[in-house]
């Protein structure tokens, strides 16, 4: 544990000097307006505070990481209250501070479905899933899906569900953090990434489920915050009326329009007033529809959300936990639709944060930061890069701790070894697989660069719709689930969901390079077909199973009804 401490006493040193001479080690190359980013000293001083203070939590937590119990659930000692903050401060991910109002500046109205489809998943989740998870789980929701099945295929299903899953997300968070440190500090972009991995990894591998939660639960409260008096600057801009901003904005985007060749003034006319309605970002109903279940019935299926579930005491706690968060969450969304439009008003039309072609500078998704320094200036800007910053790495570090836990706890503990792995060699496993997490996560990140993080993330809430979530309603609700069923229907959900999301136009084409239009799945989400596949296979493949292992399934259910509704044994189960 010494080592340990001096180890993460040298890392904070490192972390600091490196945020604070990174101007220094930018300014040897032509960095144009970046350059200016590079010298803002508060935005500098204010990241360097809050890596140095996250790094001393991890040092705090890692005293408190004995066992495999505190590494993945913080030992079950956290309150529904703080559960429910730390959840909201998991879920609140760059995507949704910086995707949701980049793609609202863009595309008005429509960016609208992030906000909703994000949010409207959490009911299902309080009333169907919170306090079963809490009673039939351990440490991750493969416990709860293999319940009364066959553990060995049950699990190397979840973990493969869980692996993509998480794959998708960093994906995102990768490229939020890469573009916010490029811009902020003039560093290339992929040495921003490879920052971020490092400090990921660090908070992971030694403060494990502790660290995570309480950087989580500081996160939160500086996003709510912060959002907060963007939202409130931007409304008072607008004597807090509604109608004057969207008014503003229309003006805003009439008069881009008007400014491209060729338009002609009633064509600008009905651009302007196009993000008002729908139709600008989804184009088709089929895509709205197979959209919006990939964003509600997702929340339900993300692994690293399920996996906090087992990190307070009781199902009661659970419930709470999921009150609190959603709360905040829905609270949140309302918030990111007013800096999204507040960027059209005050970012669009401010030269200082475009570049010379009249794009904004560091891209899109940086539309909430440059928004923060026209409304509070460079100490708000510092404030709020700091904030977009400790959301990605708290995300990232949730993210990697649920597919460490799958691989250590599902794959090499229960599979492997038969569930006879000792607490020691297992959190061996789970670090080991932290690193290679890390490493995947910063070389993808940079393969992804140009994509918007909101969409990204919704190929992963796509996929867990597709995949976990079917396995984990039908395991825990239908009594004729089997093993086979569950296995079968998982694994066709799984492959459909990512395979139509590399043949769909934003993977196809946006990131493979192919011709527009040559996509050979024409809709933005695959959900709705991928999904309903998973559902059938589930459904069809257990009816159809008529093995001895089918008659134990079932059998199973009542005892698993009973404790999933009750908790009676889930104390006893769950005891460390």
């Amino acid at each position: 544990m010494i080592r340990v401490r001096s180890l993460l006493s040298h890392a904070a040193g490192v972390a600091t000097l490196a945020l604070l001479s990174a101007p220094a080690l930018a300014a040897g190359g032509d960095l144009g307006t970046a350059e200016k980013q590079a010298t803002n000293w508060t935005a500098i001083v204010m990241f360097a505070l809050f890596v140095v203070l996250t790094l001393f939590i991890t040092k705090w937590a890692a005293a408190k990481t004995k066992s495999a119990a505190d590494f993945y659930t913080a030992g079950g000692g956290i309150t529904g209250f703080q559960n429910g903050l730390a959840i909201a401060g998991d879920y609140m991910s760059a995507a949704s501070f910086l995707g949701i109002s980049a793609a609202v500046m863009i595309s008005g109205y429509d960016g609208l479905i992030y906000s909703i489809g994000f949010l409207v998943g959490w009911p299902i989740l309080t009333f169907l899933m919170a306090e079963r998870l809490r009673n039939l789980g351990k440490f991750t929701f493969a416990d709860v899906a293999a319940f009364r099945f066959a553990q060995t295929p049950v699990r190397v299903f979840a973990a493969s569900g869980t692996l993509v899953v998480v794959a998708f997300y960093l994906i995102a968070q990768m490229v939020g953090a890469g573009q916010l440190i490029k811009l902020l500090f003039g560093l290339d972009y992929w040495i921003a990434v490879v920052i971020v991995g490092v400090l990921m990894m660090v908070y992971v591998l030694f403060g494990g489920m502790t660290a995570t939660t309480w950087v989580q639960i500081i996160k939160a409260c500086l996003l709510l915050g912060g959002a907060s008096f963007m939202a409130f600057m931007v409304m008072w801009r607008y004597g807090f009326s509604p109608e004057a901003m969207f008014a503003a904005a229309v003006e805003v985007k009439t008069k881009l329009a008007s400014s491209i060749a060729g338009t002609t003034p009633e064509a600008a006319a009905a651009k302007g007033q196009a993000i008002m309605g729908p139709g600008t970002f989804i184009k088709d109903p089929i895509s709205a529809i197979s959209f919006g279940m990939a964003l509600m019935f997702g929340t339900a299926g993300l692994p690293h959300i399920l996996m906090r579930f087992f990190t307070v005491p009781s199902a009661k706690e659970a419930r709470k936990s999921v009150m609190w968060a959603t709360g905040w969450i829905g609270y949140f969304y309302l918030l990111t639709f007013i800096i999204g439009f507040g960027a059209i008003t005050f970012v669009l039309t401010n030269p200082e944060f475009l570049d010379a072609k009249g794009t904004l500078i560091g891209g899109n998704n940086m539309a909430a930061v440059h928004l923060a320094r026209a409304v509070g200036g460079n100490v708000f800007l510092g404030f709020i890069s700091a904030v977009a910053f400790a959301t990605i790495l708290a995300v990232v570090a949730g993210l990697t701790l649920s597919g460490a836990s799958a691989v250590s706890h599902d794959l090499y503990s229960t599979v492997l070894k038969g569930g006879k792995a000792d607490s020691a060699s297992e959190l061996k496993v789970s670090r080991i697989t932290t690193i290679c997490l890390g490493i995947i996560a910063v070389l993808l990140g940079i393969a992804f660069e140009k994509q918007n993080i909101a969409f990204m993330v919704s190929l992963a809430f796509a996929v867990a719709a597709s995949a976990n979530f079917p396995v984990l309603f039908m395991s825990v609700l239908w009594k004729d689930c089997t093993t086979r069923g569950a296995v079968i229907g998982g694994f066709l959900g799984l492959a459909s969901s990512v395979l139509l999301t590399i043949l769909s136009p934003s993977v196809w084409e946006a990131t493979l390079g192919y011709p527009v239009g040559s996509a050979p799945f024409p809709y933005t989400s695959p959900a709705l077909f991928s999904m309903t596949l998973g559902f059938a296979g589930i459904w069809l493949f257990s009816i159809l199973d008529k093995s001895p292992r089918a008659s134990i399934d079932r059998a199973g259910f009542p005892a698993q009804e009973v404790r999933s509704e009750t908790g009676i044994g889930a104390s006893e189960a769950s005891a460390h």
